[in-house]
């Protein structure tokens, strides 16, 4: 889809070759013949990229960048200098611009890739925006998951592979933002079209999970009334998503290894071969290493799922993290319960940021849940109940007013799990654990 872009330079004969490659490119241009013109522009329309030559009479690229760029965060920069000016467009770079090109240019090409790439970024930034938005109510937003320094360089490889097609292995403890890294991966790769479609392998059985995942055919096994696509099917031309895939028996293993070499397989009970184009990222909370030296878990099949490893670390080492994250869920859980809370006690605060989170963000989320139902003002630290939460009186009354809740929700959306859950603020498989627990 086409970009709009502003060429910004005294030279005639510069805006229209700029022009000329940008519309056949596929964008749309506007020119403006100096930096106080350019600045008219800005102010007047949107734009998705600036390109601007650093020296002018009246106003400069810089200058121009710097007024304007207050008010256009999202608008990108790319500045053009006279070959010698480097060190003007590594201020220009510093001040914000995403890259500079040095005239005159050696090839047109040049100019092409630099415009690609800049504008590949801005989608990029873009689509984490809009996912942040569309996950807003299930998940944190990604400047909290992505805080620090370690997180960060998740960050940048979730970057670098996402517009490969390569396979990535995703390690790391239960409740550290792995399905989420996954979604993100596939948001900024070329698939973000098309389908997201996540497997949790450890909540199903041998027989259960290889339907699930290859389909069935009619009669295939007792109760398979009708053919059935499975989850490989269902993502064709998009990520297929595959959880816990440590937990997957070794049958499984070679039939998932196949479709990784061959990109087919047949549903079971049928022999058709079904071609698919799947982009596979898999995640674990075990060391598949030691797993495959223990003999549990296929040597060829890790090599084929370990193309790109990515490894999250645990939330006791991005404290940043703990607080920002500590009052999201705060506010999420508020508003589900129609509650007016929206700060920690010092003692709170101290707590959170001293215990170890054995259960990462997950138990954060857990935690902070059962502080909002257990009080009606500033949570302190005994709200939270870090140091034995297993062992203190609160903990019977936690329960039944969970349980209450949750029968409540129900009860109003009349039985609807993915709408009660949608009330209650939390995931579908966290609501069908509780129901399960509660006897619901």
């Amino acid at each position: 889809m086409g970009k709009s872009v502003l060429i910004v330079d005294d030279d005639e004969l510069m805006r229209s070759f700029l022009s000329t490659i940008l519309i056949e490119e596929g964008h749309h241009t506007e020119v403006a013949g100096n930096g106080k013109e350019g600045l008219a522009k800005l102010v007047a329309a949107e734009f998705d990229l600036v390109i601007t030559d650093l020296r002018m009479p009246d106003m400069s690229g810089l200058d121009l960048m710097r007024q304007a760029g207050k008010d256009k965060p999202d608008t990108k920069w790319i500045v053009i200098t006279a070959y010698g000016s480097i060190e003007n467009a590594v201020e220009a770079v510093k001040a914000g611009a995403s890259d500079y090109l040095t005239k005159p240019f050696q090839n047109p090409d040049e100019l092409r890739h630099v415009i690609r790439r800049v504008l590949r970024e801005a989608e990029a930034e873009r689509t984490i925006s809009l996912l942040a938005e569309e996950l807003g109510r299930q998940f944190p937003p990604m400047e909290m998951i992505f805080l620090g320094e370690k997180m960060q360089q998740v960050y940048r490889m979730v970057h670098e592979v996402a517009p490969t097609p390569a396979t990535v292995l995703i390690s790391g403890a239960s409740g550290t933002g792995k399905e989420l890294v996954a979604r993100v991966i596939h948001q900024l790769s070329r698939r973000q079209k098309k389908p997201f479609v996540a497997v949790h392998c450890a909540a199903l059985a041998e027989t259960l999970l290889e339907a699930e995942l290859f389909g069935h055919e009619r009669g295939a096994f007792t109760g398979a009334v009708a053919a059935r696509k499975g989850r490989f099917e269902l993502a064709d031309k998009g990520t297929l998503f595959l959880d816990e895939i440590g937990e997957i028996a070794s049958s499984v293993q070679v039939k998932l290894l196949r479709v990784l070499q061959e990109r087919e397989f047949e549903r079971v009970g049928g022999i058709k071969s079904i071609s698919v184009d799947v982009r596979l990222i898999s995640a674990s909370n075990k060391d598949l290493k030691a797993e495959v030296s223990s003999g549990r878990f296929r040597e060829d099949f890790f090599y084929r799922l370990n193309v790109f490893p990515i490894s999250l670390p645990p939330l006791v080492e991005r404290r940043e993290a703990i607080f920002p994250l500590a009052e999201f869920f705060v506010k999420k859980f508020a508003a589900t319960f129609g509650k007016k809370i929206d700060s920690f006690t010092p003692s709170a605060k101290s707590a959170l940021l001293e215990y170890g989170w054995p259960g990462n963000i997950r138990e954060l989320q857990n935690v902070i849940e059962r502080a909002l139902i257990l009080t009606d003002r500033k949570i302190d630290a005994h709200d939270l109940n870090l140091e034995n939460p297993m062992a203190t009186p609160a903990e019977g009354l936690l329960k039944t007013r969970e349980r209450e809740t949750i029968r409540k929700v129900l009860s109003e959306t009349g039985g609807n799990r993915k709408m009660a859950a949608q009330t209650l603020g939390i995931s579908i498989r966290t609501l069908q654990y509780r129901i399960k627990e509660y006897g619901l």
